[in-house]
Order: structure tokens, then C-alpha cells, then sequence
């Protein structure tokens, strides 16, 4: 098993890319899935969460992981890079006790030991790894925890054989998938709990693995490659040709794609 995901950004491209998903706020709210319920059950049960406890999400984009947890009692403050996202998550979340600030979380100046829990949602990858376990264990109260998943592209087996079929137009735009192909079935891709533990920071980290299936047609599938990163900064001409192969290859039929995500929840050192 790797140690390090074929997924994550380099260090090189890592800023740069965070910064694209606000030039397609509304696209993302209509097109990125939400996430399981039973994960943010779980969660509240893990992290330890009572009625009213305080929480800080870093990266909310339009709010798809706030909600559930606004639905559950909480208050959240939120830290959002974009301001279009933002504008997006205010609409959204109107009349929840919600705080939306636009800042990158590396720069912002939150009150330290405020909260019960900091969280982020397929945004983790995107802080600057060099300071991002250090701030979030300063902003939490004693015993406080530290939530993190992301929601990735997974292949068990039986996967639709479309993804294997358009893998070699992204091979042949240059654009070819960074890693073994087909990837590792979800159950068998790495968790970051020694990450975690390396930090010195945090105790107890947990680990729950959660996967789903969605079909799209090939118009709300092209809709959600435009909220991926390498779609968004790819060139115009490849992009293009790219989706109209996907027209060509699906017709009228739907796309099973299926999703996972690894939660991490661990408690702050004192």
C-alpha cells in the first residue's frame, strides 16, 4: 500500500489550484455530491460533541458539510478562501448560527482554545501541511478534536468500465491519471492516522471508511469535472476534446460512479 496518494497536489501546484474552485461556486453547489449522514453521526459520536458545542470548519466552499452539522445542534465558524464560495455558503446557511470568513485559514487569527472541534471537508489537503496540524491543535480547547475526510473518486470492483475507457483519452491529452491504473479499491487506499500521530499533537485518532454510488448522464458528469481542480486549470482545447469524447462514449446511457471517503477524528493533546 502507498504511503503517500496518488491524489493529493504537490507542493508546487497545491496553492495554485486551491485558488480555482471560486471561479465555479454555483456549479459546485449543484454538482459535487453531499456526504453520508452516517458520517457525520459518527462524527459527533467520535469527536464527543454536545448540544451547542463550537465548531470550526476550515474550507466549507458552499456549505455541503456545515449543514448536516448546523441540523445537529452546533454553531459553526467557517474559513473559506473564496469569496464567490462564500457568498454561496451565506446563501445557503441563512438563519443557522453560522460565521462565514473569506481568508486563507493559514493567515486567519481565530481566538485560541475556542473550539470543540475543527474540521475540514475535502479541503484538509489543500492547507499548507507545515503548519496545518500546529493551528488547528491552537485553536481547540483541551481535549478538543480534529476532524478531516475527503470525498474521492473510488474503484471497487465490478467499477464502470467507462472510466477505463476514457483513462486513454487522458492519456492522450497528457493528462494521464497520477498512479497505477485501475487504483487501489477504496478499502485498500492509505488513511493518514500516522500523519496524525507524527503531528505529536493528537491522541486516540479513529478511522471510518464510508462509500456510495451515484449515476450521471454525461452532461452532469462533465458538470462535475468543471469543479475538479485539473479540469478547471486544463487547457481549452484539451478540456474540450475531453468532453466530447465523454458525449461520444456514454450516449444516452448513465455513468455509475462510485465515491468514498476516510474519516479521521482525533483528540487534542493538552
Amino acid at each position: 500500500m502507498p504511503e503517500t496518494p496518488a491524489w493529493l497536489p504537490s507542493e508546487e501546484t497545491r496553492k495554485p489550484l486551491r485558488e480555482t474552485f471560486d471561479s465555479t461556486a454555483d456549479l459546485y453547489d449543484a454538482a459535487r455530491p453531499d456526504y453520508p449522514e452516517q458520517l457525520f453521526d459518527d462524527l459527533v459520536e467520535l469527536a464527543a460533541l454536545d448540544p451547542g458545542a463550537r465548531l470550526l470548519e476550515i474550507g466549507c466552499a458552499t456549505g455541503k458539510a456545515t449543514r448536516p452539522l448546523l441540523l445537529r445542534g452546533f454553531s459553526v465558524v467557517c474559513v473559506e478562501l473564496g469569496a464567490q464560495l462564500a457568498e454561496k455558503a451565506r446563501s445557503n446557511l441563512a438563519g443557522f448560527p453560522v460565521e462565514i470568513h473569506v481568508q486563507p485559514f493559514e493567515t486567519w487569527r481565530g481566538e485560541a482554545g475556542a473550539f470543540d472541534l475543527v474540521y475540514a471537508a475535502t479541503a484538509w489537503h489543500w492547507v499548507d501541511p507545515s503548519i496545518r496540524y500546529e493551528k488547528a491543535h491552537d485553536l481547540l480547547r483541551a481535549g478538543g478534536h480534529l476532524a478531516f475526510w475527503s470525498a474521492l473518486h473510488a474503484c471497487p470492483e465490478g467499477f464502470d468500465p467507462f472510466f477505463t475507457e476514457i483513462q486513454e483519452v487522458y492519456d492522450a491529452i497528457g493528462e494521464s491519471h497520477g498512479g497505477d491504473w485501475p487504483p487501489a479499491p477504496p478499502e485498500q487506499e492509505p488513511d493518514f492516522a500516522d500523519e496524525i500521530e507524527r503531528s505529536g499533537l493528537f491522541a486516540d485518532v479513529r478511522v471510518r471508511r464510508y462509500g456510495w454510488e451515484r449515476g450521471y448522464s454525461a452532461n452532469e458528469y462533465i458538470a462535475l469535472l468543471e469543479t475538479f481542480s485539473g479540469h478547471i486549470s486544463m487547457d481549452a482545447d484539451k478540456r474540450e476534446h475531453l468532453y466530447r469524447e465523454i458525449r461520444s462514449k456514454l450516449g444516452t446511457r448513465r455513468v455509475r460512479r462510485h465515491w468514498y471517503a476516510i474519516l479521521h477524528v482525533a483528540r487534542s493533546k493538552t
